[in-house]
């Protein structure tokens, strides 16, 4: 048992699991406008940004929490108007109706411009706001709330060590050493007063969820699982109450909830599809609040490991990798031991691996409840012994291989998957 990996594995939850209100791709947006209008000391009047291809993508079409609008340009404009800049992924959390009716007027003044940048970061957002005299920019690169530079009246007033650069880059650094084993050895053996801090993650996503519940978001998923519930088209259960509560999560957080995610990785959704069927799991068999902070800790963990072998944005769905976080707990809450749980990732290694990243939007949440179906289908075919064997497709007979294929898939040939995903939506 590798304990000397435990401490570096609570930091990286710790830093990879964070409340994120709203989209983290405009939000990021939000974050680098509001900064830089700290340093413009005065009200911008006008606010400019560039963003990487795949941080458009993903920010076109996704609900800004409070605004009741979608899209980068009121992003960076709320944001620069009355973000926090002190408040990372909760940026707009302290926005009102008049800032956002301030902010819907510079956009129909056409006082806000967002642009494609030509950089090599996957991630990177630059947002310049301008009071008419003077102006200050800030670039946000290689992680959601990554800091890179600041300049006020084209003067350098602050470069990042890149140092720390390349450690947000790849923030899996501690799995260098790291398996799936070792990771499900620790969340069951660790002292659980360590990582009792991970049940916030339930308390927000339910939140999220019962919000979504409510009928008012996005394409009601979980509202539709309820209501055919109701009428007799489905029946209960644990398959119906996963699809259900998960769904209506990702609802209420892609239609701009003014509700907080706990994220995985920098994604709200990624954190949702972590936490969600792992909380209807632990419900089910009567879970205590320790049994539930181990299955929480490996489930979170688990997609934390899978995602560092990819690019942070990629044209791979994360909701997918995420629920194979959750896999694994749901396999062991339900009984399974390793050898079950590394089935189950496998299988739906073998299921869903290749479901599209296109944008984020309100539909993400049908990708979310497809990911948690396929979830709750591996876990218990590995609990009956079935499983996806490592003679078919990408799939190996050793999970971490398995995940290091998917991975080789992301990375590679799916990238100009990325380019014709964005060149589509760019055209239609």
């Amino acid at each position: 048992m590798k304990k000397h990996l435990w401490t570096g594995f609570i930091e990286t939850v710790k830093k990879e699991v964070v409340p994120a209100l709203g989209c983290t791709e405009p939000v990021s947006v939000a974050l680098a406008a509001s900064i830089a209008t700290t340093h413009l000391k005065s009200k911008p009047t006008r606010v400019d940004a560039f963003v990487s291809p795949n941080l458009m993508k993903n920010g076109m079409g996704v609900g800004v929490p409070g605004t009741g609008m979608v899209g980068l340009p009121i992003a960076a404009a709320v944001g620069a108007l009355a973000g926090d800049a002190d408040a990372g992924l909760e940026v707009l959390k302290n926005i009102t109706p008049t800032d956002v009716e301030s902010a819907k007027l510079m956009i129909d003044q056409k006082q806000v411009s967002v642009g494609v940048a030509q950089v090599s970061n996957i991630l990177y957002a630059k947002a310049t706001v301008s009071d008419g005299e003077n102006e200050a920019t800030v670039i946000i690169a290689d992680g959601h709330t990554n800091v890179v530079a600041i300049e006020v009246n084209g003067e350098s007033v602050f470069i990042a060590d890149p140092k720390p650069v390349q450690k947000e880059q790849q923030p899996g650094n501690i799995f260098s050493e790291a398996t799936a084993q070792d990771i499900y050895d620790f969340a069951l053996n660790v002292p659980v007063e360590d990582i009792e801090f991970i049940v916030q993650a339930v308390e927000l996503n339910d939140a999220l969820s019962k919000e979504g519940l409510t009928g008012k978001y996005g394409l009601k998923i979980g509202v539709t699982f309820q209501r055919n519930v109701e009428r007799g088209l489905l029946s209960g259960g644990l398959l119906t109450d996963v699809l259900c509560r998960t769904s209506a999560a990702s609802d209420a957080r892609m239609d701009g909830a003014m509700k907080p995610a706990m994220s995985n990785s920098g994604s709200g959704n990624q954190g949702i599809a972590a936490t969600m069927p792992v909380l209807v799991v632990a419900e089910h068999v009567k879970a205590d609040r320790d049994t539930l902070a181990r299955a929480l800790m490996m489930s979170h963990l688990m997609a934390i490991y899978i995602k560092s072998y990819q690019n942070k944005l990629s044209a791979l769905c994360g909701a997918t990798t995420a629920s194979m976080g959750a896999v694994a707990a749901m396999t062991w809450l339900l009984g399974g031991q390793f050898k079950q749980v590394s089935d189950a990732i496998c299988s739906m290694i073998g299921d869903i691996t290749g479901i599209i990243c296109d944008g984020a939007k309100t539909s993400c949440a049908m990708k979310v409840s497809s990911s948690a179906s396929a979830a709750v289908k591996a876990a218990l075919m590995a609990l009956d012994g079935i499983r996806v064997t490592g003679n078919e497709g990408i799939v190996a007979d050793d999970v971490d291989v398995s995940i290091r294929n998917m991975s080789a898939l992301a990375n590679g040939a799916m990238t100009q998957t990325d380019v014709q995903i964005l060149d589509i939506m760019v055209h239609k």
